[in-house]
């Protein structure tokens, strides 16, 4: 792999875009652990966001009966289109965060950082069986972190309601070119069963984590304009706020379950839709 990359590079003359969080895998077991993770059957649909120079995406194309590959990059897709002759895989030119999803069954992909959190949130909205995704160190701990734990956030809270997700593998910043600045690693997603799913309302979630390590009913006063509540609606709704469930535990300390019965309750009082 780390040879593929580089003569390429070099074939090419191409300046990896720091914008578009260009850090190209270049250890071979990496990518070859990815794949099997995936656990990927030929009759099965694969995504893949940000392909790069193609080494992932020539390891899934061997397995899965159709790849299609999101790419922004047009310099990149040229290489792609001249370099590879892929019968299964389907570029897609484009904002992965702005194009459509085509219907797939797995996602695979060493993501661009700086997406992270839109393209996680993004994903979730969508049915697939499995992910194995790249993500930079500090970002995949909040991700399996567990209330009470430092690294517990809104993330957190979001992606477990939804998913069951494992940290598997840590990635030293050499396995990358150019190297980023952080270690990465290997997170696992699988979507619970449909009626284990927690759909809860962005809208508190975010106005509790706005103060994490306040109070419950403390973080929904001091956010209440994030409810979509106006000055005089918390004054006639504050003695509400403060007899929520769980309003004297911490923040960082609620479940996905916790703050969906804060929902429900809100709800029933016709404080949030």
């Amino acid at each position: 792999m780390y040879s593929k990359v580089f003569s390429l590079i070099s074939k090419y003359n191409l300046k990896p875009n720091s914008d578009l969080g260009q850090n190209f895998l270049i250890v071979g077991d990496v990518i070859k652990r990815e794949v099997e993770r995936a656990e990927i059957k030929n009759s099965e649909t694969i995504l893949e966001i940000g392909p790069g120079l193609g080494v992932l995406t020539d390891e899934l194309a061997k397995r899965a009966g159709k790849v299609y590959a999101i790419e922004k990059d047009s310099r990149v897709i040229e290489i792609l289109k001249r370099e590879y002759d892929w019968r299964n895989v389907e570029i897609i030119q484009g904002d992965a965060l702005k194009v459509r999803f085509p219907e797939f069954d797995k996602v695979v992909s060493n993501l661009p950082y700086q997406i992270s959190s839109p393209i996680t949130f993004k994903l979730l909205k969508y049915d697939f069986e499995r992910a194995v995704l790249i993500y930079q160190l500090e970002f995949a701990q909040r991700m399996v972190a567990k209330p009470g734990d430092k690294n517990y956030s809104r993330l957190s809270v979001m992606v477990q309601a939804k998913v069951n997700v494992d940290l598997v593998e840590r990635i030293g910043r050499g396995a990358f070119y150019p190297k980023p600045k952080v270690d990465s690693a290997v997170i696992v997603m699988e979507p619970k069963p449909k009626d284990e799913q927690i759909e809860l309302n962005e809208n508190l979630v975010k106005a509790l984590f706005q103060h994490r390590r306040k109070l419950a009913s403390k973080a929904l006063k001091d956010s209440y304009h994030m409810l979509g509540l106006t000055r005089e609606d918390f004054k006639k709704f504050k003695p509400i706020i403060e007899r929520i469930p769980h309003a004297n535990k911490r923040v960082f300390q609620l479940s996905p379950e916790e703050i969906k019965e804060i929902e429900a309750y809100l709800k029933g009082k016709h404080i949030i839709r």
